[in-house]
């Protein structure tokens, strides 16, 4: 899998990889930390969650800006991981933490720093396949460096919920998902004397080791301390993981181009006007090209970054959270996606070459539209599997659904299953795509648009959380099917002219 490729692919997947598990320590608790911070709805969280993700990709579009103005792409890299690390740390201060507005400006930091990093080293990796010698590994190199990517998030999400959960615990408590949103309620005087003598009293006592609480205003403000706090601390891992990055980056930053403009020129460096003529109209092309195809995934990262939203809300809300007596954490799914992404990435490349040794490879624009499709189809397993659910709002009457009402944590298991695959047919594949088509002067300028057609799709996250908590479930997913779907037509239907550009 690694065999011929450029030295300085495994030094940036590295780099990448370190700072991917700061990122996903923290995208696998903020949603729910937002909730319980804050007492927010889902919705209201969802809508900060948004600006925030969408913050992050946009912001790409200015990294790559200064970059290619600057051509210092490797020091506005380590200029980004430095910014983000002073986010992070930001985040870990529950004293200075005491808004949602705070909050943001800390994430927003964030979403700087990552915008002058992650893009610019795309547009490094990108480089490394512009010798002819390693040009027929491009798709290969962009797997594999997303494969290390979710080597960090594969791990990201229990180190969060471990530092959380072991916080909760010194203080005397064990966690429970659903008691951050009661203990809200009871403060708030909105419980029910139904709800307060049954599951509120109920779960006060199983996470205070069998005895029930003689005050159950003091027990719901001392398990949200504790619990808000545990969130914290956790965002500390997020700061370790970004020193190594840095550390990595440093020590191996030689061994990486810097992304170069090139011009051909006849024998007395000259060029004629009808080359610049020709170059204008090629580049024109392959422009339109790489917003088409953009255009195309901003429906793909508004479907699949609901995991860190509505499915989170998901697993939190309605999915039974024992395997047996293993109990478990509604963060810890969003690990799935990337385990499965780093076992099945050989499998995938194996595939790929396989079929491109007798010559049926499909072409890139081709494999992104069939991720589109089975993106959809991972969202009919959630609509099948919502069936007959109730409303969000009914589950709130009740004061949480009871186990014996909860649905198969395998139905997440089998969605993120689903949605990963896609996932390897579009993301890696499209930054391979964006390193090809794009104008060799505007390498950084176009992984930011990449970046930014991201970040559309995030900034439109929020309206996922708004279905989820105002209409059916079921139906809910359905829209996302609906979405994907229409998305791969699209995309087939313009095939064609994307393989004529790429050529």
């Amino acid at each position: 899998m690694f065999k011929n490729q450029p030295k300085g692919l495994i030094p940036a997947a590295l780099a990448n990889m370190g700072e991917r598990f700061g990122f996903y320590t923290m995208m696998a608790i903020l949603t729910l930390f937002l909730m319980s911070k804050f007492d927010m709805t889902g919705d209201e969280a969802g809508r900060l969650y948004s600006i925030f993700y969408g913050a992050i990709y946009i912001l790409a579009l200015v990294g790559g800006l200064i970059a290619d103005a600057t051509k210092n792409y490797k020091g506005t890299i380590i200029i980004g991981l430095v910014i983000m690390t002073l986010g992070y740390v930001l985040l870990t201060m529950p004293s200075l933490i005491v808004s949602q507005y705070i909050a943001l400006a800390a994430l927003l930091i964030i979403a700087f720093g990552n915008g002058l990093f992650k893009g610019n080293l795309q547009a490094i990796v990108g480089q490394l396949y512009d010798n002819e010698q390693y040009k027929h590994l491009r798709d290969s190199g962009f797997q594999i460096f997303y494969m290390f990517i979710n080597i960090g998030g594969m791990f990201a999400p229990f180190a969060a919920t471990r530092v959380r959960n072991w916080f909760v615990k010194s203080q005397g408590y064990a966690y429970h998902q659903d008691l951050p949103q009661l203990c809200h309620q009871f403060n708030k005087g909105e419980m029910t004397q139904d709800v307060i003598d049954g599951r509120f009293t109920q779960l006060a006592t199983e996470v205070s080791g069998g005895v029930t609480p003689t005050e159950l205003g003091t027990f719901a403000n001392g398990y949200l301390d504790a619990f808000n706090t545990g969130f914290h601390y956790a965002f500390s891992v997020a700061i370790v993981a970004m020193l190594i990055s840095l550390v990595i980056f440093l020590v191996y930053k030689n061994a990486l181009p810097n992304p170069v403009a090139k011009v051909k020129v006849d024998d007395n460096n000259n060029i004629s006007k009808e080359e610049i003529l020709q170059d204008a109209k090629e580049i024109k092309q392959r422009i339109l090209a790489l917003f088409a195809v953009f255009g195309i995934v901003i429906f793909f990262w508004f479907s699949f970054h609901q995991n860190g939203l509505t499915l989170t809300m998901f697993a939190k809300d309605y999915t039974l959270l024992k395997i047996g007596k293993l109990q478990l954490s509604a963060e810890i799914f969003q690990s799935i996606n990337p385990f499965i992404v780093v076992f099945l990435t050989p499998v995938i490349m194996w595939y790929f070459g396989r079929l491109a040794k007798k010559g049926k490879e499909p072409s890139t624009p081709k494999k992104i539209a069939i991720g589109m499709g089975i993106a959809a189809l991972g969202f009919v397993v959630m609509a099948l599997g919502s069936i007959g659910l109730p409303t969000l709002s009914e589950v709130n009457a009740m004061g949480g659904m009871p186990d014996a009402m909860r649905v198969t944590p395998l139905l997440l298991f089998a969605t993120y299953f689903i949605l990963t695959v896609a996932e390897l047919f579009i993301s890696p594949l499209g930054l391979s795509f964006v390193s090809k088509v794009a104008p060799t002067h505007l390498q950084g300028l176009m992984q930011g648009a990449w970046l930014g057609a991201t970040a559309i799709g995030n900034f439109s996250l929020f309206l996922g959380a708004m279905m989820y908590e105002s209409i059916s479930i079921s139906i809910t997913w359905t829209v996302f099917v609906t979405v994907c779907a229409i998305s791969m037509v699209v995309m087939f239907s313009m095939v064609s002219w994307l393989e004529r550009v790429a050529k």
